[in-house]
């Protein structure tokens, strides 16, 4: 894969990092509940780092090992569970499941990019940029499952 076509891919995922930031910032405008609104703020802001680091690889000022990939847990409640509708009076619950499934697309648009790509740096980055995707995911499930079913004091 040349340089140029890496770049192109980097631009990609920008983009992509940009318009997750809206997504949340349009969900953000939704919502009347306060704690939801930081939840919220929090997921928008780890879009934001993302499009920062992208911008940063992208002008070399990190190498090729500046991804890691990290062991996530693959709960797959976006894949049973139906995407509610957005609007402002959701609760918390369906505002994780909202997110989650919109990481759980992130996650499929890195991966079916890095399968079309022969192995090397591009490939890698997707890959990697898929986990990331994908730990998203896990955190709005695991704040989606608390939420949805809480403990109880039966255990």
């Amino acid at each position: 894969m040349t340089e140029k076509n890496l770049t192109t891919l980097i631009d990609m995922a920008i983009l992509r990092e940009i318009e997750a930031y809206d997504f949340y910032m349009e969900l953000l405008e939704k919502v009347s509940d306060a704690a939801m609104k930081d939840t919220i703020l929090f997921i928008a802001g780890e879009e934001k780092k993302h499009r920062a680091f992208l911008e940063n690889y992208r002008a070399g000022r990190y190498g090729t090992t500046a991804f890691r990939i990290t062991d996530v847990t693959y709960y797959k409640i976006a894949e049973h569970e139906m995407e509610p509708e957005v609007n402002a009076d959701m609760p918390r619950e369906h505002v994780f499941l909202v997110a989650a499934h919109r990481e759980l697309r992130s996650y499929n648009f890195y991966m079916e990019l890095a399968g079309a790509h022969p192995e090397g740096e591009a490939k890698k980055m997707l890959l990697k940029m898929a986990n990331e995707e994908l730990k998203h995911k896990e955190k709005m499930e695991y704040l989606y499952a608390n939420t949805a079913f809480p403990q109880t004091s039966g255990g």
